[in-house]
């Protein structure tokens, strides 16, 4: 069993082979037509007197437009009362709002709890929807100790900060276990977004009916869920219940260009799940 990793809340940790040159689209490299920023990433326990609002801005983002079906708030604390499993990452000190954040909630332990019982109901129903998922609802109704993963980031941070938070998380579930904790899940469920081409009114003529030939493309906002996919017992996309209602003009602005985004969930062993961390390592890690 590995040992929980220390760390020094006030301090730095490093990422590995650090990407501290991000360009706007949030890509490290040598790019010449992106201008280049120097950030040191510092990685946090979650705080409840700091990072509330941090946290629920991020899970707004992650629910997209369905975030306003849940207690959004309530779902923040119960993420903040565990604040020795996951982790926050934040660039300018403890005291200001994270960047990304990754945490797990047992669905069993918090299924009754004002914030999760609604999102479980929602990830079930949205399960049934797509055969793909089928495997979902009957762990989550039937009472099984599953892990819901919650990992969210802004959409310019650098994917090669996923392989270290998901490590921690490890490292930390396994030390929960360990002081008897209910952190000892049979699969780890994430829920995560895609998006996809869709036909748009800026396509007009040959581009609408080649596009109207093919199925629709998957792209993921988090490219590691490709890879956890390569692990999973089950994953698939569904669409968001207050899709077709009004939204922020970014988001329509978004719509206009072909581009529709979806709801995701990858169900995973709990047994694969370290190996998948793995793989999602190898094929994030910077090249040499």
């Amino acid at each position: 069993m590995g040992k929980k990793r220390t760390r020094d809340t006030e301090g730095k940790e490093a990422l590995p082979q650090d990407p501290k040159a991000v360009g706007a689209d949030g890509d490290s490299g040598d790019d010449e037509d992106f201008d280049m920023v120097d950030v040191d990433f510092e990685w946090f326990n979650f705080d409840p007197e700091i990072d509330f609002h941090g946290v629920k801005s991020l899970l707004r983002q992650l629910f997209d437009v369905d975030s306003t079906l849940f207690n959004v708030s309530a779902l923040a604390d119960l993420i903040l009362s565990q604040s020795t499993i996951g982790s926050t990452i934040k660039v300018d000190g403890k005291a200001t709002d994270a960047y990304a954040m990754l945490t797990v909630l047992n669905t069993c332990e918090h299924r009754e709890k004002d914030g999760l019982k609604d999102v479980l109901k929602y990830i079930v129903n949205k399960a049934q929807t797509n055969e793909s998922l089928s495997a979902i609802p009957p762990l989550l109704n039937g009472g099984s100790h599953v892990g819901l993963v919650f990992s969210e980031r802004l959409i310019n941070m650098p994917s090669e900060i996923a392989p270290p938070l998901y490590s921690m998380l490890i490292d930390e579930v396994e030390a929960a276990v360990e002081d008897k904790e209910p952190y000892e899940f049979s699969h780890y469920l994430i829920l995560s977004k895609t998006y996809q081409e869709v036909e748009s009114s800026l396509d007009t003529g040959d581009r609408k009916s080649k596009k109207a030939k093919g199925e629709p493309v998957v792209f993921y906002f988090h490219p590691e869920d490709e890879v956890f996919q390569k692990h999973a017992v089950a994953y698939g996309s569904f669409e968001y219940s207050k899709e077709g209602e009004a939204v922020a003009d970014s988001k329509r602005a978004f719509q206009e260009a072909g581009i529709r985004t979806m709801g995701h969930l990858i169900l995973i062993e709990a047994g694969k799940f370290a190996g998948a961390t793995k793989a999602v390592q190898e094929y994030l890690s910077p090249s040499q």
